[in-house]
């Protein structure tokens, strides 16, 4: 369906590709991996026409739609969502526009000499909207826009109101209900809950085109894909198989190559040290040649691109006490809204909550009660002895003053540290080099979250209120934090919508929903086996 054929492309002075090629085919489901800045958004924008190539050529099916969700979704304003989501529809939203219009000039009396010519197109373009299935395009909106997570106010209203997470939702949205013969997502997991996800995830499991993705969600990634598409170093590699596949494959290929190259390395050594020996002494003269002739014509291996990670490194944290938060007859209330009544929990040392629950259920407002940043309108919050908190909440990210750099904000918050400490300090959270000189306002997101856990866990409390530390974080970052954090030995309380972090992490499970708080021992893996649901909304 789709070829890109040995395509070059530059980036200002960066090159990101070097004839690199890959095949898109009917039916592929592929997941399209990399460091950031390796060229993800770049490859869909050449598929979608967007930009092209310096070199090379991508050449895409005569008669081929194709269906492009970025993150810069624009404007959103003066409709409806459900408006918004049917005008991405394609050709049915535009026959559905035209068949308004002829409604309007069909009852128009100064149109009346037209009339004929007026109801014979309706009733054409009447039969192509039925033959495109129009007259269900608005229950299939609904059911899109419900699997997102919207309810009918929310759906009806306008779009305009809307945050900015949930105008990614309307954006992806349109891009489903096209049903595209090739579509494009990049990062459609992000501004999603479990329940959304779950929803997607079936969604595209029954999508009959070709689909190419990125994602930050293992999990979901693995439940989807059955290809992945490394970008690595300027070309394209293609790796049959799921995320886990690749990252298996890609080890052991890595292993092999650098096993090759030790190999060669040492015959070079060998054949140099030879050269050396003997160059000198005519009865060698011979094999001296042959030896450097042979040297030319071999192929060097090169050993494999190590790429750099992120390597939090958790000093150990003072011990707490063995009661570390009890609520007690807790009450919470926004307006007419009761958030809690009468609620009770008890967090004992060494315990890693995840709070689970639909949207308004309270997860990030019981986080905020045990963190003090908010009050109960009745009953206790009391944090034990000991108890040192530390809080990563998503305003926190926005609260950076844009104009200090990176050095600048630990500085600020660590006034008595030396310039040492805190270079290795953003070093120990993926800012090295040059990268502590850049301002808070150009920061990426996952950067901003990296920053601000930073400045959390430099003086390592032992008691974590997370509430979705892993939103901007790529996968290998994730890994890297879930590595560190389960050698944490202090007390962690979290709300996270990604499923490989949950598992791995929390031991014990608090469910919100409409009938009450559910307790249950043992993590996520086990409240998945015990419930037979990955989440709360999704319980029948």
């Amino acid at each position: 369906m789709i070829r890109l054929d040995n395509i070059g492309k530059r980036l200002g002075d960066r090159i990101l590709f070097v004839e690199a090629s890959a095949a898109i085919n009917r039916g592929e489901k592929i997941g399209l991996v990399g460091p950031n800045g390796a060229g993800k958004t770049t490859i869909f924008r050449l598929i979608a026409g967007g930009e092209a190539p310096d070199e090379g050529q991508v050449t895409v099916e005569r008669g081929i739609t194709i269906g492009y969700f970025s993150q810069d979704i624009g404007e959103m304003a003066g409709r409806s969502a459900i408006s918004e989501v049917m005008a991405g529809a394609g050709p049915v939203s535009e026959i559905a526009a035209e068949l308004k219009v002829l409604e309007t000039r069909m009852g128009d009396p100064d149109q009346a000499d037209d009339l004929d010519s007026l109801v014979a197109r309706f009733g054409e373009a009447q039969a192509r909207f039925e033959e495109l299935g129009g007259y269900e395009l608005e229950a299939r909106a609904r059911e899109t826009l419900a699997g997102l997570g919207f309810d009918q106010a929310m759906m009806d209203g306008d779009v305009g109101s809307l945050s900015g997470g949930w105008k990614m939702r309307v954006g992806l949205a349109r891009i489903l209900l096209m049903r595209p013969d090739v579509m494009l997502l990049d990062e459609p997991s992000n501004h999603l809950d479990i329940e959304s996800l779950i929803w997607l995830e079936s969604f595209l499991l029954g999508f009959e085109g070709a689909l190419v993705m990125t994602s930050h969600d293992r999990a979901f990634m693995n439940r989807v894909v059955t290809k992945i598409v490394e970008i690595d170093g300027g070309t394209l590699t293609a790796f049959s198989g799921d995320y886990e596949f690749y990252e298996r494959q890609r080890a052991l290929n890595e292993k092999q190559q650098q096993a090759q190259f030790e190999r060669q390395q040492a015959m070079l050594a060998k054949e140099i040290k030879f050269i050396e020996r003997f160059k000198a002494r005519a009865s060698h003269a011979a094999q001296v040649q042959s030896r450097v002739k042979k040297l030319d014509k071999i192929d060097k291996i090169e050993p494999p691109r190590r790429r750099q990670s992120v390597a939090f490194d958790f000093p150990a944290p003072p011990r707490s006490g063995d009661d570390v938060a009890i609520l007690k007859r807790v009450a919470k209330r926004y307006g007419a809204k009761t958030i809690y009544d009468g609620f009770d929990l008890a967090i004992r040392r060494r315990e890693r909550w995840c709070v689970m629950g639909v949207n308004g259920a309270g997860k990030s407002t019981l986080l905020k009660l045990v963190a003090g940043a908010t009050t109960p309108d009745e009953g206790t919050v009391t944090l034990g002895g000991s108890v040192k908190l530390g809080y990563f909440a998503q305003h926190a990210m926005e609260v950076l003053d844009g104009d200090r750099t990176v050095l600048e904000t630990l500085a600020d918050a660590f006034p008595r540290a030396g310039q040492g400490s805190l270079r290795t300090l953003a070093g120990c959270f993926g800012f090295s080099g040059d990268d502590v000189e850049k301002r808070a306002r150009v920061l990426s997101g996952g950067e901003k979250a990296r920053l601000v856990m930073a400045l959390m866990l430099y003086e390592p409390p032992n008691f974590l209120v997370l509430d979705e530390p892993t939103n901007h974080l790529d996968i290998a970052t994730k890994q890297m934090l879930i590595e560190a954090l389960a050698n944490f030995e202090g007390t962690m309380l979290f709300v996270s919508h990604d499923r490989h972090f949950l598992g791995a992490l929390s031991n014990r499970v608090l469910e919100l929903t409409a009938d009450g708080a559910h307790r249950y021992e043992g993590g996520y893996l086990e409240y998945v086996a015990r419930t037979g649901q990955e989440a709360p909304g999704l319980r029948d």
